[in-house]
């Protein structure tokens, strides 16, 4: 089964040139939590039309209608593995 996360960022980093806000790179919607980014997750959903009716009641609220194009979802299978190593932590500053 496929199911849909739906993630909402409100932008806070300085990524951009000059130290302005980024919301979006050539992959998709820019995202760095460690700059200040607020991601959320609006929920999982079981069909793409599901996800695009959720997208456009949220840009109705507040929050989410002054950062209309940063929604995100991808597709995932269900019960299946998706971050199948470890991770390194890096302290702040390094």
């Amino acid at each position: 089964m496929i199911v849909y996360p739906l993630w909402h960022v409100v932008h806070h980093n300085e990524a951009g040139n000059d130290g302005a806000t980024m919301h979006v790179d050539e992959t998709g919607v820019f995202c760095d939590e460690a700059d200040g980014d607020d991601v959320k997750l609006l929920g999982i959903y079981s069909t793409l039309d599901r996800v695009e009716e959720r997208v456009r009641q949220a840009r109705l609220l507040p929050g989410f209608r002054e950062e209309p194009k940063c929604f995100h979802f991808d597709a995932y299978e269900l019960d299946e593995d998706n971050w199948i190593e470890g991770f390194v932590r890096v302290p702040p500053g390094e």
